[in-house]
């Protein structure tokens, strides 16, 4: 036998003892506990529901991570585990060997197993003691009830079985199990699903809350009470809110929002994508902060001076880790401003975004004393800003003595560019080459990216649609980089809504959220005639999809969809879904996958 390797042996012999299943039940009162993570993971691997039933009654650790094995929901094998439970739960006594108190559901506990399946990349075997002791501890100091942690992201259209059938057996028990979610995402807008869940979920076990299912200020007033009852909240995300025309209306319902703010006692990290509300009332969001933030993140908006000012001078980012203001124009702020923000964060900041801000060289200049105080930053980057190569040199002068500083992104300097905005890609080689060389002559090793400045809609579609004044007609953005945000500005912008012509093409859309897809058609299936979505990378499952929106199309005359991949049943059930399109008469798609050879060359015949 080899002492190195001895896990495997373990493994082997699990597997070995389960072809006789009757056998390995029988044996698991018998067995060390350092065998039952091994076996569990045998029985889970092959689906011995019985096998896997028995183990949890005789689990002897307070935690089974079973979420970190399972890729994908596995109603059979969640079934058999709950079935488990449930005899666990009947017995007044629980069986000596069992300690456990927690079943966790979540994308966790890969450590736990790679542990025990004899992985020592992961943990040291000092690690794995620690562990296992901690569990015992717990063990000592039994719960009630026994608890479940989950993660939850409440979408209407994945709705999966696996989790109906979950609430369904939680809710039947509830007075012996406490489903604890420590991190939800809310996309959903139906009140129905966010009251079943809240019904069954215990409101201060949240931890991280993301709320993605409106753009109004007045819906989002109207869930804040929700909000406040999470009151162990350390994270808030918000989605895009956009301003209403009604100023005291908005007035009105972000005093509603900050009301329930001052609850969350415990709230360090505050992200708001495209918060339009926030300009000119800043204030009012920082005056209900409880407790010092880490990380404070306000994107793809318009921020006034006096914000800027109010964040500078406010008490609750005096421990601030992480700040990123991308997409927030400073072109025309006072410098001092901007300085003295850097100045109040220098002795705690690590990260700082300031991608796509407007930046030129004076207000660079000005910032760089200030920049050069930030002893514990880490991450810097200022991509998508129009900074000439002395700047972009003194810059990296200045910032030579923060020891930390390991990961930095800068744009393309300014000479790289012809006076018509065309970058010259041999010019900025040679560029990059002298930056490359002050580097050395600096001697300290640093990573730096230099890149040019991204696709102007890229990550701030916003920032164009809040400058038109009347609806459009026809949008054309072809060949470029969109983010999921700009997607989901687009769908929730007013003046879409009498679009007739849409052109995508050349959007890569491969790894968008098919709810995106969905909702942009919806707000312009009535009056949408002229749809483009070649070389969109669409695929089989977005276009399934967005089908019942597209049918939803009545005026669509012109479709275009050449360059996916698509197979010929999908090809079929989108003719059938158009079929009742009776304006439609143009129609372009790519030939079906069966039509090429598994090398991609094409069939003819």
């Amino acid at each position: 036998m080899s002492a190195r390797n001895p896990h495997r042996l373990v493994n082997l012999a699990a597997m070995s003892l389960l072809r006789d299943e009757a056998l390995a039940i029988f044996s698991l009162e018998y067995l060390p506990m350092e065998l039952y993570p091994p076996l569990f993971m045998a029985a889970f691997s092959l689906r011995r529901s019985e096998t896997l039933m028995a183990m949890v009654q005789a689990w002897p650790f307070a935690r089974l991570p079973l979420g970190g094995l399972m890729k994908k929901p596995q109603q059979e094998t969640l079934e058999a585990v709950l079935d488990g439970l449930d005899i666990l739960l009947a017995q007044e006594v629980p069986p000596r060997k069992c300690k456990l108190r927690v079943l966790d559901l979540r994308n966790t506990g890969q450590d736990f197993w790679n542990m025990w399946s004899g992985d020592k990349s992961y943990v040291s075997s000092s690690s794995l003691m620690a562990s296992v002791a901690k569990d015992m501890s717990r063990a000592k100091h039994s719960l009630a009830p026994l608890e479940m942690y989950i993660d939850l992201c409440l979408k209407e259209m994945t709705w999966s079985k696996c989790i109906t059938y979950l609430f369904s057996w939680v809710e039947q028990r509830k007075g012996s199990i406490h489903l604890c979610c420590k991190k939800m995402k809310i996309v959903s807008r139906s009140k129905d699903t966010i009251k079943k869940v809240f019904r069954i979920v215990k409101l201060n076990c949240i931890q991280e809350v993301e709320l993605n299912f409106t753009q109004k200020l007045s819906t989002l007033a109207k869930f804040a009470p929700l909000l406040g009852k999470m009151s162990n909240v350390q994270k808030l995300i918000l989605s895009p809110i956009h301003r209403s025309a009604a100023e005291e209306q908005d007035h009105q319902a972000l005093l509603q929002f900050t009301s329930q703010i001052l609850r969350l006692q415990y709230l360090r990290y505050l992200r708001m994508e495209g918060p339009s509300f926030l300009e000119g009332r800043l204030n009012q969001m920082l005056r209900c902060l409880k407790i010092p933030l880490h990380n404070i993140s306000i994107t793809n908006c318009l921020l006034t001076e006096s914000d800027l000012t109010h964040l500078s001078q406010s008490p609750k980012i005096c421990q601030l880790k992480g700040l990123n203001l991308s997409g927030v124009t400073l072109t025309n702020f006072c410098p001092k401003l901007i300085q003295g923000l850097l100045e109040k964060v220098a002795g705690t900041l690590e990260e700082l975004n300031l991608n796509l801000c407007g930046i030129m060289d004076s207000l660079l200049t000005a910032l760089v004393p200030a920049l050069s105080c930030c002893s514990q930053l880490r991450v810097f980057s200022m991509c998508g800003n129009l900074i000439s190569m002395a700047v972009l040199e003194s810059l990296l002068r200045h910032t030579d003595g923060l020891s930390a500083l390991h990961i930095e992104f800068y744009p393309a300097p300014r000479e790289s560019y012809s006076s018509l905005g065309i970058l010259h890609q041999e010019r900025l080689a040679q560029l990059k080459a002298e930056l490359w060389q002050l580097l050395t002559d600096l001697g300290r090793p640093r990573k730096i990216w230099i890149s040019p400045s991204p696709c102007p809609h890229c990550g701030c579609l916003d920032q164009m649609l809040r400058c038109l004044r009347t609806p459009l007609d026809h949008l054309a953005i072809t060949k470029c980089w969109l983010t999921e945000s700009d997607l989901t500005h687009l769908s929730q912008h007013p003046n879409i809504c009498q679009l007739k012509g849409l052109d995508l093409s050349g959007v890569t859309m491969i790894n968008f959220s098919i709810e995106i897809l969905h909702v942009l058609l919806e707000q312009v299936a009535a009056t949408l005639q002229e749809l483009n979505s070649e070389q969109c990378g669409i695929t089989e499952s977005q276009l399934e999809s967005i089908l019942p929106a597209l049918s939803c199309c009545s005026q669509l005359r012109t479709f275009s969809l050449c360059g996916s991949v698509l197979s010929m049943a999908i090809m079929e059930k989108l003719l059938s879904h158009t079929t009742g399109l009776i304006n439609l008469s143009e129609e372009f798609y790519p030939a079906s996958q069966e039509s090429y050879s598994p090398h991609g060359a094409l069939h003819l015949g």
